[in-house]
């Protein structure tokens, strides 16, 4: 039976709605036809571009609107713009400057397009997999020029402390015009302010006229933390850090462990 106050599910995807080998299990699959059969509405969003889902919208059915760029846009299941948030355009070069000496890498997302310092920088070939796209490489001028219309800086490196201490000083530095959240240990996602996992809580309440209490959370990341405080139930995952965990009200097993699906049944569906 239907929690009563679940009416729509929002859920993360990378390490939560897929395995680390962003495989979508059928467990997964099954659990979201249980949900929409149960009459709970099912949206997914994350860090990745809207083209980097587009993989899931067919097999997950998904008729509700998609957040991609943590919000920064919001598309149709034609992938269609809906909506868009982008960064101050000002903005763009000094949070570069501010991170690239602690070593980390810039990555830029612009609509559908994706610009890496080089094919061979770190995780550029692992996120092409993910994404099933190929990025571009900058031109000459790197950031400078490439300031217009960018829908998220990316910090990469796999020094998570650099990343942690480069996401603080974002948020320090640029706090009241940015959102600066890691989207995994190892990435640092710069967005517009209303371009985060809150943000997209809210937009999709609105849209469906629900209450915060009516709607479920699920991801496994500190951004996913910004979408837990706005809804009834927020579900961490087990792979999550124990940050992540004390902010959610349950916790379920990994990603690797069909995680999803099992919060599905036991916190929603109460199967």
């Amino acid at each position: 039976m239907t929690s009563a106050t679940v009416k729509m599910l929002l859920a993360d995807v990378d390490g939560t709605l897929v395995t680390q080998d962003k495989v979508l299990t059928d467990e997964a699959i099954t659990a979201v036809r249980d949900l929409r059969d149960a009459g709970v509405i099912f949206a997914i969003t994350s860090g990745r571009p809207p083209r980097g889902m587009a993989m899931l919208i067919e097999p997950l059915d998904i008729q509700t609107p998609v957040a991609g760029f943590n919000g920064g846009v919001i598309v149709d299941r034609q992938l269609s713009v809906i909506e868009q948030r982008v960064l101050p355009e000002d903005l763009v070069v000094p949070v570069a400057d501010l991170i690239e000496p602690d070593g980390l890498d810039v990555w830029i997302y612009r609509g559908n397009s994706w610009y890496v310092p080089g094919p061979d920088a770190p995780h550029v070939a692992r996120e092409s997999r993910t994404v099933q796209f190929q990025p571009q490489v900058m031109p000459e001028g790197g950031v400078r020029a490439l300031t217009k219309d960018v829908a998220k800086l990316v910090g990469v490196s796999d020094d998570t402390a650099a990343v942690a201490r480069a996401t603080a000083a974002v948020h320090n530095e640029f706090g009241d015009h940015v959102t600066a959240a890691a989207s995994q240990p190892y990435y640092l996602d710069v967005t517009h302010p209303m371009a985060n996992k809150g943000a997209v809580v809210k937009y999709l309440r609105d849209m469906y006229n629900l209450d915060e209490a009516d709607i479920a959370t699920i991801g496994d990341q500190a951004n996913d933390v910004l979408m837990f405080a706005h809804s009834g139930l927020s579900i961490a995952m087990g792979n999550a850090s124990p940050e992540v965990k004390r902010a959610a009200r349950r916790v379920t097993t990994s990603n690797e462990d069909d995680g999803f699906a099992k919060a599905v049944r036991r916190f929603i569906l109460r199967a």
